[in-house]
């Protein structure tokens, strides 16, 4: 998935070999990208969007699992967040292509609105095949490595080992306690393209993390900001000043892509949304050059120190 992989293990009584868990986990990571990698030709998804349109394609368990889980956030986001929205991505020069020389034409913009949507898929769960109508393609960037990150420690709990981080691409699941025989820190990193500073600090366990950004990967033009973070309702990049969504749940593909759909949102609704769903979540806003933070009533208990003047 053009992404770098890490676990942390600590062994315990029962719990394979180092060897068999090495292997174990590469084939775990692999059978992901054959599955949901746009990086391969070859792999489940590449395969679907070659696909003609009105055709009816079969697909694994695996891939219609993260399909559901995509589809069932883009309706509980009101569109904000879409997996049909590559092409948009790649038009605003955040995709295989490359990047642009600067924001595309609006009738482009508009003629790539009318194609995407995931209203224009048709799935039959029964039958386990999914049906595209137009030109129409799936981008899995923003909830595979999550994903990724379940299967990988899934798969570690099925071999004895119960105490371990995984993380994928920056998401990641943390299961017992620590190295250290305490809960696990994890930071929160300070939305600044120049610098790697800590945010915040949390202490958890047994739960999952994401976190969505658009402070790493942007262009600017005559001085206006282009986020990575296109909203598939509109087919521009996100202009809020809300640049970091950190989300904490029992799985790490609901919280990926939760943070994406979140982040394009933004702060007010984003925050709204969140507090309807009852999710763990953490928001940084730019102003100007100072960052300002708030948080979900879930998400108090992860913190090593909660404010006070916080929602």
């Amino acid at each position: 998935m053009g992404t770098t992989w890490h676990v942390t293990i600590v062994p315990g009584p029962g719990s394979a070999s180092p060897d068999v868990l090495q292997r174990g986990i590469e084939e775990e990571l692999e059978s992901v990208n054959l599955s949901m990698s746009t990086y391969r030709d070859d792999s489940e998804i590449s395969r679907f969007n070659a696909l003609a349109a009105d055709t009816w394609f079969p697909v694994s368990p695996e891939f219609y699992a993260v399909l559901s889980t995509a589809l069932a956030v883009g309706w509980q986001s009101g569109g904000a967040y879409d997996v049909t929205v590559a092409p948009l991505v790649n038009l605003w020069g955040f995709g295989p292509d490359g990047p642009a020389n600067g924001p595309p034409p609006a009738k482009q913009i508009a003629g790539l609105l009318e194609q995407i949507g995931q209203d224009n898929l048709r799935v039959d769960g029964e039958a386990r095949q999914v049906l595209k109508r137009g030109q129409l393609s799936l981008d899995f960037s923003s909830i595979a490595k999550g994903y990724a990150v379940d299967r990988v420690a899934q798969w570690l709990d099925t071999q004895g080992v119960s105490r371990y981080l995984v993380e994928v691409g920056g998401e990641m699941r943390l299961a017992g306690n620590s190295p250290r025989d305490d809960l696990w820190r994890i930071a929160i990193e300070q939305p600044d393209s120049a610098t790697i500073d800590v945010n915040a600090a949390m202490r958890i366990s047994d739960a999952a993390i994401a976190t969505s950004g658009d402070y790493r990967n942007y262009f600017e033009v005559d001085g206006k900001r282009y986020s990575h973070s296109i909203d598939p309702r509109t087919g521009y990049p996100v202009s809020h000043d809300l640049v970091s969504v950190t989300v904490i749940h029992n799985s790490a593909m609901i919280a990926d892509a939760w943070a994406t759909a979140l982040t394009v949102l933004g702060p007010q609704e984003g925050m709204a949304v969140a507090l309807a769903h009852g999710l763990a979540v953490y928001f940084i806003q730019r102003h100007g050059t100072d960052f300002q933070h708030s948080h979900t009533p879930a998400f108090g208990q992860y913190l090593e120190i909660s404010e006070p003047d916080q929602q």
